[in-house]
């Protein structure tokens, strides 16, 4: 199944995740040649992310790694999905996007969440407490009003070469989060990791609360999600085996690791909880053949009007992973 037209714009969303015996250095090379090849194929961004003393994610230095991605490509869209405010002073956070705007004009995306370090002692380690959060309004004003001119947080300073430049924003967003960014006239970025039927919820009361800013006239939201493509269902599922393991033993166990060969995983006896944070880690995801996945992704945008969607599909077989977002971008008639 080829669509005559893609249904939606594809981007990808890569966190850089490490790999049971490899070194980090490895994950951090694979998202830069990962990002050639979705440019390739057809996508329209490419972004990064951010975590801090995660044993399975490499990416802890988004505009770092946004940099490496955009000066080995030549016209795919980059950025952050996202750049956690909360850790970072707004004037530092301009300054860098101001910097990556400059040497890469049109092609910087800043893609914002409102996330902490995930534990005492990393939010310790980054200067910040568990409500650093609750003032994501605030920082997100006074970090767009450094590229307009207008922050007043700070009379008299301004943050160069930030200042009087366009970086389009997005709101990373769950819950509340989905307001915040209709008050700032932003991009709504928003995933079901809390159910559908919320995160649907939460799309509807974005587009009816949205207010045209200079960053945006109209609402715009991009669903992401995982997306697992193979020539037959069962493989397909099988991608899928490395990433869920994984968050189920960090619910279990309190650490996010590497990821594992997915063989190994099913042959692995689990206690009774492990196989049930495991089973609730691989729902509400899309994965089968390509015409079953275009069509079930079709229908998801069908179904929250997205303007986008953001893949984020992780697995421990690098060459299966790029494999699906090939199929995936041939099935939907991007490639």
């Amino acid at each position: 199944m080829t669509s005559a037209a893609p249904i939606t714009r594809l981007s990808v969303l890569d966190r850089s995740r490490t790999r049971r015996g490899e070194e980090p250095a490895q994950a951090l090379r694979d998202t830069v040649a990962f990002a050639r090849e979705a440019e390739r194929l057809g996508y329209h961004r490419f972004w990064v992310s951010e975590h801090h003393g995660v044993p399975g994610v490499a990416g802890s230095a988004p505009t770092v790694l946004a940099a490496a991605v955009t000066a080995a490509t030549t016209r795919i869209r980059v950025g952050t999905g996202g750049v956690m405010l909360p850790n970072h002073q707004p004037m530092v956070v301009a300054e860098q996007f101001g910097v990556l705007a400059s040497l890469f004009p049109g092609r910087i995306d800043m893609g914002l969440g409102r996330s902490v370090g995930f534990t005492d002692g990393v939010r310790r380690a980054l200067g910040r407490e568990k409500d650093s959060a609750d003032d994501f309004g605030a920082q997100l004003a006074e970090l767009l009003g450094y590229f307009d001119g207008s922050q007043r947080a700070h009379p008299g300073v301004h943050a160069r070469p930030a200042e009087g430049l366009r970086v389009p924003a997005f709101v990373l967003a769950t819950g509340a989060g989905a307001d915040l960014a209709a008050d700032a006239g932003l991009p709504l970025v928003i995933a079901a990791a809390r159910g559908e039927e919320r995160m649907l919820a939460a799309i509807d009361r974005y587009r009816s609360r949205f207010r045209p800013s200079a960053q945006a006239a109209e609402s715009y939201v991009v669903v992401s999600g995982t997306v697992a493509v193979a020539e037959s269902a069962d493989r397909a599922r099988e991608l899928l085996v490395p990433e869920a393991w994984s968050g189920a033993y960090s619910r279990t166990h309190g650490e996010f690791p590497p990821l594992e060969p997915a063989a190994e995983i099913l042959a692995r006896p689990m206690s009774p909880r492990e196989q049930a944070a495991y089973e609730q880690s691989l729902k509400g995801h899309i994965a089968g053949t390509p015409g079953r996945a275009a069509a079930e992704l079709a229908a998801l945008v069908a179904r929250s009007g997205a303007d986008e969607f953001l893949v984020t599909t992780s697995t421990y077989d690098r060459a299966a992973l790029l494999d699906s977002y090939r199929l995936l971008a041939e099935a939907v008639g991007q490639a």
